[in-house]
């Protein structure tokens, strides 16, 4: 079962979006895992550390033995 993600409006001064829309593409990520990763790294350095989530699986999924 996919994890959710919290969802909440956000409203950014348009020169911040640019800077990050640019960040975002030069690590070819979208802006909301920009935003992500951007913010754990802001609070690990205060010393709160945020455990990653299980990294979606990819690929087919088992197969299933037919009984």
């Amino acid at each position: 079962m996919p994890r959710e993600k919290k969802a909440f409006p956000l409203r950014l001064d348009p020169a911040l979006h640019a800077a990050i829309e640019r960040l975002a593409a030069q690590d070819l990520r979208s802006v909301n895992a920009e935003l992500e990763v951007l913010l754990r790294e802001a609070l690990q350095r205060r010393g709160v550390n945020v455990p990653r989530p299980d990294p979606p699986r990819r690929g087919r999924p088992p197969k299933k033995d037919k009984e």
